[in-house]
């Protein structure tokens, strides 16, 4: 049976949306899959370039990819991301991470010295999180930062595409680890670079991680209203 479109708000959808880092099995309808990334292929870009390229892994190709992704993590492989990323957060900066990372691991049950439980956490994110779905998102690796702000706003529509419709996600920049590893899945020469990836699929309330909330800074600490 055909879905139909989802009344929400998109007040509703911004405030609702959060990661979401534990899935259940269930995928999401085909027809839905259509719908949500026909919207948000509607994402702004600059002069309308539409740089994205989207690859959604499901069902054994999913599979293939998180054991990959997992051996890899395991056998402590270095990565090879095709950008890079911040070595190290400083200042406030570095307190906003810390402070979502305990929340995450308070969560989870996981001490500040555990350092088995804390690698497992990260290989949560290396599995998945055992999402049905898995979009691995990049551009053609000419386009440099500020093409890539035209990337990072479609996929926040994806996500707010996604919610709209109950679909929950996580938006990963670990996903960038071993980008040869998605150019031999969807069969792609050297051109394309990963950014990141989202996991989706229909939450599992039963996953401690779910029960994690971060807080936002205060509109001061981020926007200057001059006149």
């Amino acid at each position: 049976m055909p879905h139909s479109l989802p009344e929400i708000s998109l007040v509703d959808a911004i405030t609702g949306r959060r990661s979401v880092r534990g899935f259940l099995p269930r995928e999401v309808p085909p027809d839905v899959l259509q719908k949500v990334f026909e919207l948000a292929q509607l994402a702004p870009s600059n002069c309308n370039t539409q740089p994205w390229q989207v690859y959604v892994a499901s069902g054994a190709l999913k599979e293939r990819l998180r054991e990959q992704f997992v051996t890899r993590l395991n056998n402590r492989v270095a990565e090879t991301p095709d950008y890079p990323y911040v070595a190290r957060w400083q200042g406030l900066y570095r307190q906003r991470q810390v402070d979502c990372a305990v929340a995450l691991y308070n969560e989870m049950g996981i001490a500040r010295d555990d350092k088995e439980g804390r690698f497992r956490a990260i290989r949560r994110n290396f599995e998945f999180f055992d999402a049905p779905h898995i979009a691995f998102i990049g551009m053609n690796r000419e386009f440099g930062a500020s093409i890539s702000v035209d990337v990072g706003i479609y996929a926040q529509t994806l996500m707010l595409a996604l919610h709209a419709y109950g679909i929950g996600s996580c938006a990963m920049g670990s996903m960038r680890a071993y980008p040869d590893l998605v150019r031999e899945a969807f069969d792609l020469d050297e051109s394309t670079g990963i950014l990141l990836a989202i996991t989706f699929g229909y939450e599992d309330p039963q996953i401690d991680a779910n029960r994690t909330r971060t807080e936002r800074a205060a509109l001061h600490e981020a926007v200057v209203f001059k006149s």
